[in-house]
């Protein structure tokens, strides 16, 4: 065994690398917090966190595709190869997944133009908010080199490459600081985030031994996906959808609810602390997927109650630190985020730490189940939390409109709460089946 593979199979060693990554990810994504709100008036900027959640719909809105590429690549990888005309995977169903991908972004593009046009999305920097909008969903390119390079043991390029294509945007996002054109610097980003993820995407090509034909025959690879497996995609979109608004509906609820906005940048403040630990919570399970993955496939239920709850344990390291992180300085982390324009006291605080243990429970288990396809479980579990998350601004302004953003705080933890007991039963019949 090589020295690379033997560190591919190293979960520690692999999570370390992970989480370097993550560092990365979560520096560029506080960077363009930090800059945009320097560099925009207040006004523009509101809106710019609207682009922001139009970008993270549209990005999440592959419908989870890449995940049931990865279930099933997995499934062939670990199986040796075999398959295909039984049901199995086949390499046509990557050509017309990243067919599917370049339709939603322009299909999204197209959304975008005309709310500029029309005025829907009010800004005097049109041609910045689309450009960004092209850089972000410039990974959903990136989520399929990602998964289909993890589902056959081959991490380490995408971090290396993605490690290498965060460093050079946040110089890029730092520079608008020191005077450079917003609208050259998101150019400029878009151009290294095309040169990386073609490399990556050319890297799939090889080590899948796929030809051109493979990436052109959509009659043979969508007759193949209709044939065998339109149930999981259409649990999987189901599920997706779900997820996707109820994550991102308060964005658009509280614009709706109050033009106050210091709701919307606490949301904004909880929102980039829950993606900042669902991040690490990723990159911990993904670590231990190659070991799940075979221990599930394998029916092999007492090492998989092991890992899962070893990577369960490793999430919940991450929740009590950022938890500590947020009672002992997420009030000047708030201000230096937002430059000032708006405090957050200390019961924000305690139900943003609330809501983040409970999605730490929700985030092991969507992980884990999206990887070993089940689908229907994950979209069962969607439903409650999709619906408290559009309830909770209405009902925020119903009960307490005085005190409406720590309502809103106290209904949408309770929700995940909630959600979060729903997975982990979820998880115990996993183990137990």
């Amino acid at each position: 065994m090589s020295r690379l593979a033997r560190l591919e199979g190293s979960a520690r060693f692999l999570a370390l690398v992970k989480l370097a990554n993550v560092g990365l990810v979560l520096i560029w994504g506080f960077a363009v917090t930090f800059v945009f709100v320097r560099v925009l008036p207040i006004a523009e900027f509101q809106a710019f966190l609207l682009l922001v959640a139009f970008g993270n719909f549209t990005i999440s809105a592959e419908f989870g595709l890449t995940s049931i590429i990865y279930a099933r690549l997995r499934r062939h990888w670990l199986g040796g190869g075999v398959g295909g005309d039984d049901g199995g995977f086949r390499l046509e169903e990557m050509g017309v997944l990243f067919l599917f991908l370049g339709l939603l972004v322009a299909g999204a593009s197209l959304i975008l133009l005309a709310a500029l046009a029309g005025g829907w999305l009010a800004t005097g920097l049109p041609l910045l908010f689309f450009l960004f909008f092209l850089s972000a969903c410039l990974n959903l390119p990136a989520l399929l080199a990602k998964r289909a390079l993890a589902a056959v043991d081959g991490n380490f390029l995408w971090e290396g490459l993605d490690c290498a294509r965060r460093m050079v945007t946040i110089g890029l996002l730092l520079a608008m600081l020191a005077g450079m054109d917003p609208r050259l610097s998101v150019a400029l980003q878009l151009v290294v985030s095309i040169l990386v993820i073609a490399y990556a995407i050319g890297h799939v090509h090889r080590r899948l031994d796929m030809n051109r034909r493979h990436w052109l025959a959509f009659r043979v690879g969508g007759g193949h996906v209709r044939a065998h497996y339109l149930r999981d995609i259409g649990a999987s979109a189901a599920f997706t959808v779900s997820d996707i608004v109820a994550y991102n509906a308060p964005y658009f609820t509280i614009a709706l609810a109050t033009s106050d906005p210091r709701p919307m940048l606490v949301f904004d403040f909880f929102f980039k602390m829950s993606r900042s630990l669902s991040m690490l919570v990723r990159a911990t399970v993904e670590a231990a997927l190659p070991r799940i993955t075979r221990a599930y496939h394998a029916g092999d239920r007492v090492r998989l109650r092991q890992l899962l709850g070893r990577a369960l344990g490793a999430a919940m390291v991450f929740a009590f630190g950022l938890s500590a992180v947020l009672l002992l300085a997420g009030d000047r982390l708030f201000a230096i985020l937002f430059d000032g324009r708006a405090t957050i006291d200390r019961a924000d605080i305690t139900l943003i730490i609330l809501a983040l243990f409970a999605l730490t429970l929700l985030c092991v288990s969507v992980y884990v189940q999206a990887a070993l396809g089940r689908f229907g479980a994950l979209l069962a579990r969607s439903l409650p939390f999709l619906a408290g998350s559009l309830a909770s601004a209405p009902l925020a302004l119903l009960l307490w409109p005085d005190r409406f953003d720590l309502a809103f705080l106290g209904l949408y933890a309770l929700t995940l709460l909630t959600v979060a007991g729903l997975h982990l039963v979820s998880l115990r019949r996993l183990v137990r089946a």
